[in-house]
């Protein structure tokens, strides 16, 4: 077994000709750099045979190799390509037929280093070095280059750590199973079956349908340009947003409502042919990257449904094409408005350790402008969804109510104003709250007794807490959320989180999505009025036919609700 081609183990490889000779490697050499660059004539037996073959192939498109090759193969490569412009006849003619000035390739990569996860160089003496073949073992290829593409452009240095590959195989690759095994599970439970000739027309498909279909597009747009720009460390991370900011972690947690309907109407259709393509699409745009993974995606998803497709893999298919008209910027304008808001109340949730699962009254939202507010309004229902908020308010006069700090960006501030910093930090100080609110509105402010004007990036804005409210801003956006529990809100979030316990312990025994069960549940004196006010909600979420409380339960699973132990048991009904 030859584990390395390099002498002197190459030498104990001995070929046949076509005569029955022994071959052996030839010893003779002018020179190693011009071997090297004598490979794109060689490797074609140019110009003895494969003169098609040649010209369809010279000059190469693109190259690699590290900076060192720079006075080597990068070198000789062009030297002789030069050289034999100028020489061979045959050289001249498929240099005119391709309009080729003399070039032996057009693109070159110098990659960078490989360096240790602090910026040293790679030692067996230091100990630092990564022994690649039990790195590829253990996280698998795919994981390892996308991992090294997406975390530094080819050409620079790249800082390898073990926890950074293992954090991209579970983010990515992780949360990308997770989606196809989403799909899947619901599909086979419908059987659902694509069908390309009969899907929903995309202009009568749901909002957040489109939505996702527009990104795709955008996505493909930009992806195509990273990779022909020879950019795929922007074309990877471009799909790793896509796939885990706007895929899973908005658009499948927002339709799963949808999914799990039982009767296959119009809009479950649409939402299973929507995943469907998205999920299609990744695989086809993530392939030159995770070639392995990509082609298992592709193949589990369209092997089912063989009409699909007629390409047998994934690298057989024909590169998707962007659709302009699919893409709705004003749509993705605030579909991203809608995600920033959810985000910055779900901070503040965080911040004050409120469960997204207990409801909140509302937020309120000052109005940068007419626009603004329609825009919000649009996908209110969406925020509501997502942060569990009761309702949005909106507030146009914030100086009574929202009190904002601001701050100079110094870094920023340093080119624009140079020697006049202390004057313009002065200014920058002494704006008030009306002032500061027109400033957001507007985006510029012209200071005072100076040339100069400020935008947003020049500042920093900070919004102060007041009491029984939250308060945070990004750039000009400001959310206000309401932190007041009533007894009312307190019981509905206890009844979600009964519902949680449910769902899990449904997992946990291995239940069909789609069984139908009972509860039994332990009588409480916290629990059982927020049972009983929110019995319907509870049943519809769990499936079930009915929730009977109970003093001592056999059999029973032990769950925790706000720190109260309860016993519980769940049949099939």
């Amino acid at each position: 077994e030859l584990k390395d081609m390099h002498r002197p183990y190459v030498d104990d490889v001995f070929l046949v000709s076509a005569k029955g000779e022994k071959m052996t490697r030839e010893a003779d050499l002018i020179d190693v750099w011009f071997d090297s660059g004598a490979m794109p004539y060689a490797q074609w037996h140019f110009p003895f045979e494969n003169k098609e073959e040649f010209e369809n192939a010279y000059p190469a498109d693109f190259i690699a190799e590290g900076v060192d090759q720079t006075r080597g193969w990068f070198f000789t490569l062009h030297a002789i390509a030069v050289m034999l412009s100028e020489s061979s006849e045959e050289i001249k003619a498929i240099n005119k037929h391709v309009n080729n000035l003399g070039v032996a390739y057009k693109n070159v990569v110098s990659n960078g280093l490989v360096l240790d996860k602090n910026g040293n160089k790679m030692s067996k003496r230091l100990g630092n070095a990564v022994d690649p073949f039990s790195t590829i073992d253990t996280y698998s290829a795919d994981a390892t280059r996308w991992y090294m593409i997406s975390n530094a452009s080819p050409w620079d240095n790249l800082k390898f750590s073990l926890d950074g590959l293992d954090e991209v195989r579970r983010k990515f690759f992780g949360t990308l199973y997770n989606t196809y095994s989403f799909f899947a599970l619901y599909a086979n439970i419908d059987k659902f079956e694509i069908n390309l000739d009969k899907q929903t027309p995309v202009a009568k498909r749901s909002e957040l349908d489109r939505w996702i279909l527009s990104l795709l597009q955008t996505l493909i747009k930009e992806v195509d340009e990273s990779y022909e720009a020879y950019e795929p460390t922007k074309a990877a991370r471009a799909i790793q947003t896509f796939v885990d900011e706007h895929l899973s972690n908005w658009y499948i947690r927002l339709s799963r409502r949808r999914f799990w309907k039982g009767e296959m109407t119009e809009d479950k259709k649409a939402a299973y042919e929507t995943l469907f393509t998205c999920l299609t699409s990744i695989a086809q745009l993530m392939s030159p990257v995770a070639p392995f993974f990509a082609d298992w995606l592709y193949q589990n998803l369209v092997d089912a449904n063989p009409k699909v497709h007629n390409a047998k893999s994934v690298h057989l298919t024909i590169w998707n094409e962007v659709d302009e008209t699919l893409i709705d910027y004003d749509l993705n304008e605030r579909m991203e408005l809608a995600q920033n808001i959810s985000s910055m109340v779900l901070s503040l949730r965080k911040k004050m350790s409120i469960n997204v699962r207990q409801p909140l009254a509302k937020v309120l939202i000052p109005v940068l402008d007419d626009n603004f507010q329609v825009k919000v309004e649009l996908v209110k229902d969406l925020i509501l969804s997502e942060t569990n908020i009761k309702d949005i308010e909106f507030i146009k006069d914030t100086a009574g109510f929202i009190k904002k700090k601001i701050k100079p960006n110094f870094k920023a501030l340093g080119t624009k104003v140079g020697k006049d910093m202390k004057l313009v930090t002065e200014a920058i100080n002494k704006i008030t709250q009306e002032e500061l609110a027109q400033f957001e509105q507007e985006g510029t402010f012209a200071i005072r007794d100076t040339e100069y004007a400020i935008s947003l990036t020049d500042v920093e804005i900070i919004a102060e807490d007041i009491p029984g409210w939250q308060v945070t801003n990004l750039g000009s956006l400001t959310v206000a959320l309401d932190i007041t529990i009533t007894n009312e809100l307190k019981q509905e979030g206890l009844s979600r989180e009964l519902i949680n316990r449910v769902q899990n312990l449904r997992k946990e025994l291995n239940f069909e999505v789609t069984d139908r069960i009972t509860i039994s549940l332990q009588e409480d004196n916290l629990i059982a009025p927020a049972v009983l006010a929110n019995k319907a909600y509870i049943c519809a979420e769990v499936l079930a036919n009915d929730i009977k409380f109970e003093q001592n339960i056999n059999n029973a699973n032990q769950i925790v609700i706000e720190d109260v132990e309860l016993q519980i048991l769940i049949a099939k009904h």
